[in-house]
């Protein structure tokens, strides 16, 4: 009796440890967090939780574990060319409403001129998993379809399934795994000291390459680049420099010409993927058309101080440009007033002009950062688009008239300017700031050269950026100012101030006013000739009120403040009842001629045909795009060669806001005009040409373009 009862308790507990061996298994798996792995010959798969229970939040972290056999691997979510990544289907699944897959940072695989991005030995892909009911359990079930390749590739299909209790959200062994590859993924790159500094095409060799600018502190490594967007790229594994003991690199992957987007990569969105050792960044970025040059160098990697010295530059040759000289007659006429004049007051003279030029950009620069910050469109000269700045600069203008014709004076506070008396005293100092700010708002509707390149810079960056560049390009505008400053006695040799005087004010004032007009004709083409001409004859009749109050005996004079008031009646139409300015998007062309509208999606499709396109972006209030057509643009033998079969000629009118247009602008890092570019089937990316354009400049585009010449 006893043998049998020891033989039972034995057969008993043999049974109780198969039984315990049959569903301990599953019971681990219910558990612990974790499915039961799928097996095939190349990789194990299965899901990973990183608590036991569900919890009480709205969403749980899982993970998709791949464990891979030696030298076999899997594709990252963009593959390159060839494979497919990863995909989960959740059919059968119970509270899930949805699973959220993350992509640690890739390694590259080169085999036989073929580029491709995966995962090789074992990789985790984080899952944000949101439950459809909080609290309640869940039941996952997932259908993984992956490839995973050696010398061969092999798609394979695996089913899993993983349940989740209701209950507290204690961690499980797999936090840590999960944890682990999440900081994998990639960031905006701050936690890992790494900053994108620019994304260009570069057209300047036989291939299309792809250039790319990164900062990083501690130094980078061994750095890499992946590329997505812009449809399915080719990219070769890109040429790595590095610079500054590390801290600086360069990575210039070409581009299969076959592979390109119609329109080419300037422009295009695309997404960088920055990957060094095990730190790695992600970074949107729009691919400026070349690198910035200077002097036929490459600056990109140099960053904000070469930008700096281009900012100087171009602030500098700012006072060439035609924007400038409706403001001619100020420089000249404060340059004049400083005749016979002490050393101390022409340098304090000199100085206040200066400051007014930095203290304008500097109030550009501000203005620049908000708007930026509210996510509008911004650029250079864009104001100008505004029906109210153009009256407000008319009123302006039409003041600064009316004080150089000695019809009204204005005496500020002492305070204000140091010596002298009057605003349009010579010796204001108060007037001699004043001038240098009007100066910059009017140079403000052009670029120049260099200049594009450091706003471009400074408008795709921070507001650090912003604020340096722009106080730079101050500095560079107000150098004769300042060198002046430095050599008073030159003003102070010129002859004094007489009769000759009085003549070169009225004269000066008349290019004032001239000016003034013109600003009324890009009114008139944004809000119609009705409000421009009403705007007009109220600032007419109020300079004639200023005019009839000096012919009156003195007790029957109107105030100064009057005829101020009187001039502040021009903005008094854009408030008005039924006002409603026709600020559309039309960028249709007025011009007759070979000049169509533009169509920025018509363009890969005519470079397609083999057709060359020139793009020429313009507005009427922009001086030197008008320079430019009467110049270059219709006349000789560019005329004739744009209106030459296989040749289309496209323009832009940005005289009014219009989002298209910015946009194209700042595809290829401009933010303002003028601005031309020439595509064709020799460039397909487009040639970016110069400011100021010249006729063998424009035909070398177009002959280059057409694949007349490399």
């Amino acid at each position: 009796m006893i043998r049998w009862n020891r033989v039972g308790l034995s057969l008993a507990l043999l049974l109780a440890l198969v039984v315990l061996a049959a569903t301990g298994g599953r019971a681990e798996s219910a558990g612990s967090g974790a499915s039961e792995w799928a097996r095939t010959p190349q990789a194990d798969v299965r899901l990973v939780a990183a608590a036991a229970a569900v919890g009480e939040g709205t969403t749980l972290r899982l993970g998709l574990h791949f464990a891979l056999k030696p030298h076999w691997k899997i594709y990252w979510r963009s593959p390159g060319d060839a494979g497919y990544p990863p995909a989960l289907a959740w059919t059968g699944s119970e509270n899930l409403a949805r699973a959220v897959p993350a992509w640690p940072a890739p390694r590259r695989f080169s085999l036989s001129g073929i580029e491709t991005a995966g995962y090789a030995d074992e990789v985790v892909l984080p899952l944000t998993v949101t439950l459809l009911r909080v609290g309640e359990p869940l039941r996952a079930r997932g259908t993984v379809d992956f490839l995973v390749c050696k010398e061969i590739c092999i798609p394979q299909r695996v089913d899993l399934a993983l349940d989740l209790a209701a209950g507290p959200a204690v961690a499980t062994p797999h936090a840590h795994l999960i944890d682990r590859y999440a900081a994998r993924v990639p960031g905006d790159g701050a936690a890992a000291g790494l900053r994108l500094v620019e994304a260009a095409v570069d057209r300047s060799g036989p291939d299309t390459v792809l250039q790319v600018v990164v900062e990083a502190d501690p130094p980078l490594s061994v750095p890499d680049l992946f590329i997505e967007g812009a449809g399915n790229l080719s990219i070769a594994a890109p040429v790595v420099t590095v610079r500054d003991g590390g801290r600086t690199a360069i990575l210039r992957s070409s581009v299969a010409r076959d592979s390109l987007p119609g329109g080419g990569l300037a422009g295009a969105a695309v997404t960088l993927t920055v990957a060094d050792g095990g730190r790695a960044m992600e970074a949107a970025a729009v691919v400026a058309p070349v690198p910035s040059v200077v002097g036929g160098m490459a600056v990109a990697g140099s960053g904000l101080p070469a930008m700096l010295l281009v900012a100087l530059l171009g602030g500098l040759v700012l006072n060439l440009m035609p924007c400038v000289l409706p403001v001619l007659s100020l420089k000249v006429l404060g340059l004049v007033s400083h005749a016979g004049r002490g050393r101390a007051e022409v340098r304090r003279g000199f100085v206040a002009s200066a400051a007014g030029i930095v203290v304008s950009f500097l109030v550009l620069a501000a203005a620049a950062i908000v708007v930026k910050a509210g996510g509008a469109a911004v650029g250079w000269g864009i104001q100008f688009q505004q029906p109210l700045f153009l009256v407000v600069m008319v009123a302006i203008l039409s003041l600064f008239a009316a004080n150089l014709w000695g019809l009204f004076e204005i005496t500020p506070p002492q305070w204000l300017y140091g010596v002298g008396t009057g605003h349009g005293a010579p010796h204001s100092l108060w007037g001699h700031f004043l001038t240098g700010a009007f100066a910059t708002l009017l140079a403000t509707p052009c670029t120049a050269p260099f200049l594009g390149t450091a706003i471009g810079f400074a408008l795709s960056r921070g507001a650090v950026e912003i604020v340096l560049i722009f106080a730079t390009l101050g500095m560079g505008m107000a150098l004769p100012y300042l060198l002046m400053a430095a050599m008073p006695g030159l003003a102070s040799r010129l002859p004094r101030p007489g009769q000759w005087m009085v003549w070169l004010r009225v004269a000066m004032g008349v290019t004032l006013a001239g000016t003034a007009v013109w600003l009324l004709s890009v009114l008139a083409a944004q809000v119609g000739g009705a409000l421009a001409l009403t705007t007009g004859v109220l600032m007419a009749g109020a300079v004639a009120a200023l005019w009839l109050r000096r012919r009156l005996p003195d007790r029957h004079r109107l105030r100064p403040a009057a005829g101020l008031a009187a001039m502040g009646l021009a903005v008094v139409p854009l408030f008005a009842p039924g006002y409603a300015p026709a600020l559309g998007v039309d960028i249709g062309v007025r011009q007759q001629g070979p000049w169509r509208s533009f169509d920025r999606g018509a363009i890969a499709a005519e470079v397609a045909q083999g057709r060359v396109v020139m793009v020429d972006v313009t507005a009427d209030w922009c001086v030197t795009c008008q320079v430019n057509k009467a110049a270059v643009l219709n006349r000789g033998e560019v005329a004739r060669r744009l209106a030459a079969p296989g040749v289309v000629a496209m323009r832009a009118d940005w005289t009014r806001p219009n989002d298209e247009i910015a946009g194209y602008l700042a595809g290829f890092g401009r933010y303002g005009i003028p601005f031309n570019a020439v595509y064709g089937p020799g460039a397909p990316d487009g040639l970016p040409l110069p400011e100021l354009l010249t006729t063998e400049a424009v035909l070398a585009a177009i002959n280059r373009a057409g694949g007349e010449m490399r």
